[in-house]
């Protein structure tokens, strides 16, 4: 468990239940690619996705650290899932909160935020602390002026790095009984590659570390360069990951490689798995997914590997956006 000190308080919170997720063989995977590929599923923490762990964190360090006080507002810039977290640890501690979401936010997120207590702000984009319309800018403006409000500012808080060298690199490497060649994730904030790579790397250096980004996103260019590029390509969004900046809270040289995949290859991929295996997965997670299929003869695993991808949360989050009949009927459209 994340939390240790359960047995010194006589209530239980949600927040004691955050980790120790499950790690599962993915038949359908392991067979489709003549390897092993396990799933780190993160949709088992309270909130349903892999953001409940630095979402505690962040809130606990600004409360040991005198950053807000009781009753005060946790602020964040989120495309969902850190947001729904952040609500719903600060509410039970007894702290108000605000979320920016960008307008590429599903219906589904904007609701259960608004479920536990959070007030919703929809921005034009997530394009970063530059960009006056963005979630970012507006978070940080927003607890800049007002009283008693924190913005806990993911992209750029340690914490989300240490959340996940602290607990999620831990149980990947004590679940796998430290038998893992290959750890693979989408990068958002990149606190979660960041913190897992950087634990796993010191445990053994020749594990691979390869992250996920959508078509358009920058971050491949700058593990290559170490530059931002001089042209931006259309970005395609995906839900949680890819980005126009560089996050603070990416650890670059915790990462090997960086792929990337495109939109309608992702929503594919969503109903595709759906379909062998009668499961429902995140945006981000189908993204991945699709990564294998469409990186496989590149990707040259072996049939020994033993490859851990991260599905960060549930196909729930995202029944408008992949799953609903007018979806499904689009998406064969543009294949056609």
């Amino acid at each position: 468990m994340l939390r240790q000190n359960k047995k010194r308080r006589k209530d239980i919170l949600t927040s004691d239940f955050i980790g120790n997720t499950p790690i599962r063989r993915c038949d359908y995977l392991s067979s489709k690619y003549n390897t092993n590929i396990f799933i780190k599923e993160e949709f088992h923490n309270p909130g349903m996705s892999s953001k409940d762990r630095p979402a505690l964190f962040m809130i606990e360090e600004a409360i040991r650290k005198g950053k807000i006080e009781p009753g005060g507002t946790f602020v964040e810039a989120s495309s969902g899932n850190t947001g729904y977290g952040l609500a719903m640890i600060a509410r039970e501690m007894g702290y108000a909160s605000k979320i920016f979401v960008s307008k590429s936010c599903s219906s589904e997120k904007v609701e259960i935020l608004k479920s536990v207590g959070a007030a919703v702000e929809i921005c034009e984009n997530s394009n970063g602390l530059h960009d006056f319309y963005s979630t970012q800018f507006r978070a940080q403006s927003y607890a800049a002026n007002n009283s008693n409000c924190y913005f806990t500012n993911q992209y750029y808080n340690s914490s989300n790095i240490k959340a996940h060298y602290k607990t999620t690199g831990p149980e990947i490497w004590q679940q796998m009984k430290g038998e893992v060649t290959h750890f693979i994730a989408g990068i958002g904030t990149g606190g979660t590659i960041s913190g897992v790579g950087r634990f796993l790397k010191e445990k053994n250096k020749n594990i691979n570390i390869w992250g996920l980004e959508p078509t358009g996103s920058i971050l491949s260019h700058f593990l290559t360069y170490r530059t931002l590029p001089t042209e931006y390509e259309k970005f395609e969004p995906i839900e949680g990951i890819g980005r126009t900046f560089i996050p603070g809270s990416l650890d670059i040289n915790c990462v090997d490689k960086i792929f990337q995949i495109g939109i309608a290859d992702s929503k594919s991929a969503a109903q595709e798995y759906k379909n062998a295996t009668g499961f429902l997965i995140g945006f981000s997670s189908a993204a991945l997914v699709a990564m294998l299929e469409a990186h496989i003869n590149s990707l040259a695993f072996k049939q020994t590997d033993i490859i851990v991808v991260l599905f960060p949360d549930h196909g729930s989050r995202y029944m408008s956006k992949l799953y609903s009949k007018n979806e499904i009927v689009n998406e064969k459209s543009k294949v056609i």
